[in-house]
C-alpha cells in the first residue's frame, strides 16, 4: 500500500500503530468476506455482523455477535434499517483521545469498534441488466454501508476501514506480523474507502439524470485505473489509462497483449484513433494510425489486400504506426507485417503460424481483440483548463439517401464507392482534413492544417511519394473529401488539377455557388453531405 504523496509534499499520516479487537463485517460480496473473517477470528479479533453476512460467517464456522447486541435494536423494514443507530455510530466517530467522547461511551456502554469492513450492494451490475424494473435499481441503492464506511473513514486515525477483497490479505499480514495496523495504512484504507462511495454516488447520480437530459446541471462520474503505462507523451511523464467506472466496454476491454513492451500513452491513444475508425470500414479493412492521424487506410475483398492498399498511402508515415484490422491475420499477411517496423498490431485473432512470424521482432505490441459487445454511445469529453468540454458524439457517416448532388455530372456508382469511403475516413483525420481515395484505399491524407487548400496540397503529395511513375494514371479518377466546406474554388480546383474526378464535401459556404461551378466547368460530380465533421 503506498504511503507516500505522489505529487505534494505532505506530510506522513500521524497517529500510533493501533491493535484491531473487535470487527464489524457487512458485505455484499460474502465469499472473499468469509476468509478474511476468518483470518481475524484466529487472530483472536471478535467479529460483528449483520444478517445475511452474520449467517454465511456461522455457517463457516466461525463465531459471529449480532450487530443488535451493539444497537439493543433489531433489523427491521426487510432489512432497510439495521446498522443506522447512535450506539453504532458513535462506536465509529468517538475520538478516542478525547475524555468526552470516551466517557459517553462508557456511560451508554457502547464497545467500540476498530475496524469496518463493508461492500456496498451491486447497483451497477443491477442496472447494467437490459430492462431492470426501477423498483429494483431502487432496492439495490445502499444507504447504511456508505454510512458505515464514510465514518469510519474519516475517524481512519481509530478504526481501519476495507472495502476491497484486494486489501484483505494485506490487512491480515500486517495484522499476522505486527499485531497491528499502522497509520499509514489506515490513511490509506480510508482514500480507498472515500473513492469507493464516490463511484458509488456518481454510479447512483448518472442512472437518475439519464432521463432528463444529456447535458446535465453536474457532471458526476467515476475513474478507476485499469493500466499504468510505460511513459506519457514524451519519456519524462508518468501516464496510466483509467477506464469510467460502469462503462460497458472501454479501449482495452476484452484485449490481451500477447507479444511485446507495455503500452504507453501514445499507443493507446493513436489505438483508440484506429479503432474507431476501423467500426466504420464494411468489408475487410485495415487501418494505419501515426499521431493520432491516420497515414493509410484500405478497404477490400481479403485482408492482405486491405493491408496492401493502406501502406501504400504512405510508407514513410506507416513506419513506427499503429495497425488495426478487423479480420483474423494470416501468415502471409504476418510476413508482410513482419518487414515493416510495427509499434502496435490490433487484431480480432491470427492464424495459425502467423504468431511465431510476428513475434520475431521484440518491438511490436501483438493485441488480440475478443470484445464482442456493443459499444455504449456517449457524449465525447474534453480536459481544459479548470473544466471539461462536453458534446454529443459524432455519430455515424451519413448515408448516401440524405446526400444531394450539386453539379450537372452526376457520380457513377464506382465513384459514389470511392466518396462514400473517403466520407467515412475524412471525419477521422485532424481539421483542416482532405482525403483522396480510390477502389477501397486511401491515396493521400492531409491533416491538421491551418488553411484547406494546404491540407490539400499536402494529400496530393503524400499520394504522389513512393508511388512511382504510376501515380498520375491513380490520381485521374480518384475521389476528394472534405470534413468542412471550401471556403473558396482553390481547394476544389487544386484537387481537379491533381486529377480529381469526384468530391464529397458538407458544403454550407457562402461561396458554394463559385465551388460548384468549378466543378461543372470541369465536368466534376460534386456530393453534399449536409453535415461536417471537425475533429480537432
Amino acid at each position: 500500500m503506498p504511503t507516500a504523496p505522489a505529487y505534494e509534499n505532505l506530510p506522513e499520516p500521524t497517529g500510533d500503530s493501533l491493535p484491531v479487537r473487535r470487527a464489524l463485517i457487512s458485505v455484499a460480496d460474502k465469499n472473499a468476506a468469509t476468509e478474511f473473517a476468518a483470518g481475524l477470528a484466529k487472530l483472536g479479533v471478535e467479529i460483528v455482523s449483520t444478517g445475511g453476512t452474520a449467517t454465511v460467517l456461522e455457517e463457516a464456522g466461525i463465531e459471529v455477535r449480532p450487530v443488535e447486541d451493539l444497537t439493543g435494536f433489531p433489523e427491521i423494514l426487510g432489512g432497510r434499517v439495521k446498522t443506522l443507530h447512535p450506539n453504532l455510530h458513535a462506536a465509529l466517530l468517538a475520538v478516542r483521545d478525547d475524555p468526552e467522547h470516551m466517557a459517553v461511551l462508557a456511560e451508554r456502554g457502547i464497545e467500540p469498534i476498530d475496524l469496518v469492513c463493508v461492500n456496498l450492494y451491486p447497483f451497477e451490475r443491477t442496472i447494467s441488466r437490459y430492462d431492470v424494473p426501477e423498483a429494483d435499481a431502487i432496492e439495490q441503492i445502499d444507504i447504511g454501508g456508505p454510512t458505515m464506511i464514510r465514518a469510519a473513514a474519516k475517524n481512519h486515525r481509530y478504526i481501519a476501514v476495507t472495502v476491497k477483497p484486494e486489501s484483505y490479505d494485506a490487512v491480515l499480514g500486517e495484522l499476522a506480523e505486527t499485531g497491528e495496523l499502522s497509520a499509514p495504512t489506515r490513511h490509506w484504507l480510508a482514500n480507498e474507502a472515500f473513492a469507493y462511495t464516490a463511484r458509488y454516488d456518481a454510479a447512483i447520480s448518472r442512472w437518475f439524470g439519464r432521463r432528463y437530459e444529456q447535458l446535465p446541471q453536474h457532471w458526476v462520474t467515476s475513474w478507476e485505473k485499469e493500466l499504468d503505462l510505460s511513459y506519457g507523451e514524451n519519456q519524462h511523464q508518468r501516464a496510466a489509462l483509467y477506464v469510467e467506472s460502469g462503462a460497458r466496454s472501454h479501449v482495452l476491454s476484452r484485449v490481451a497483449k500477447l507479444h511485446g513492451k507495455p503500452l504507453s500513452f501514445n499507443n493507446v491513444l493513436d489505438l483508440d484513433s484506429a479503432r474507431r475508425l476501423c467500426n466504420d470500414l464494411q468489408g475487410p479493412g485495415c487501418v494505419i494510425v501515426k499521431h493520432n492521424n491516420p497515414c493509410g487506410v484500405g478497404e477490400a475483398e481479403t485482408i492482405e489486400r486491405a493491408y496492401e492498399g493502406a501502406f501504400a498511402c504512405d510508407p514513410t508515415s506507416a513506419f513506427g504506426g499503429v495497425i488495426a484490422l478487423n479480420r483474423e491475420v494470416s501468415v502471409a499477411l504476418a510476413e508482410r507485417l513482419n518487414e515493416q517496423f510495427v509499434e502496435v498490431l490490433f487484431a480480432p485473432g491470427y492464424e495459425d503460424g502467423a504468431l511465431p512470424v510476428l513475434q520475431q521482432k521484440e518491438g511490436i505490441r501483438i493485441l488480440e481483440d475478443t470484445e464482442r459487445r456493443a459499444h455504449q454511445v456517449e457524449p465525447d469529453v474534453k480536459r481544459v483548463r479548470g473544466g471539461i468540454l462536453v458534446q454529443d458524439p459524432d455519430g455515424s457517416p451519413e448515408p448516401r439517401e440524405l446526400m444531394e448532388v450539386m453539379t450537372e455530372a452526376q457520380p457513377s456508382e464506382e465513384q459514389w464507392a470511392d466518396l462514400l469511403f473517403a466520407w467515412r475516413v475524412v471525419r477521422h483525420v485532424r481539421s483542416n482534413a482532405i482525403v483522396l481515395a480510390r477502389g477501397g484505399a486511401t491515396l493521400g491524407i492531409g491533416a491538421g492544417q491551418m488553411s484547406r487548400v494546404d491540407s490539400v496540397s499536402i494529400a496530393i503529395e503524400k499520394a504522389r511519394n513512393d508511388r512511382g511513375p504510376d501515380v498520375e494514371q491513380l490520381l485521374a479518377g480518384s475521389a476528394m473529401a472534405s470534413d468542412a466546406f471550401f471556403p473558396f474554388p482553390d481547394g476544389v480546383q487544386a484537387g481537379i488539377d491533381a486529377g480529381v474526378a469526384a468530391v464529397i464535401q458538407p458544403g454550407g459556404s457562402k461561396n458554394d455557388a463559385d465551388v460548384i461551378a468549378t466543378c461543372d466547368a470541369a465536368g466534376v460530380p460534386m456530393v453534399f453531405t449536409k453535415r461536417r465533421h471537425f475533429r480537432h
